[in-house]
């Protein structure tokens, strides 16, 4: 098992519910898979540096796990196919 840090940015189109939603279905793949969620921070809505996809804003999550290797490759699969993504970035601890 390795330990990975993922940051992810969800459009500010999104609702509420929209947003926890795709937390828990990434924090629930991690559980699925044998790894364990260490923690989830939300860090909120922060303005962009330049405009991504025609935004200037996104809801930033901050997320600690342990998994597998080949986890963090299906999840960036699964976050390319899911609405109301911005942008990724994992990283190996």
């Amino acid at each position: 098992m390795n330990k990975y840090e993922l940051l992810y940015i969800i459009s500010c189109d999104a609702t509420e519910e929209a947003r926890e939603a795709i937390i828990k279905k990434f924090s629930d793949m991690v559980t699925a898979d044998g790894g364990k969620v260490e923690s989830i921070e939300k860090i909120g809505m922060k303005k962009f540096a330049y405009p991504i996809q025609d935004k200037q804003e996104g809801y930033y999550v901050l997320m600690n796990f342990e998994s597998n290797p080949t986890l963090p490759r299906e999840m960036e699969k699964q976050m390319a196919l899911t609405e109301h993504f911005v942008r990724k970035m994992f990283i190996k601890k």
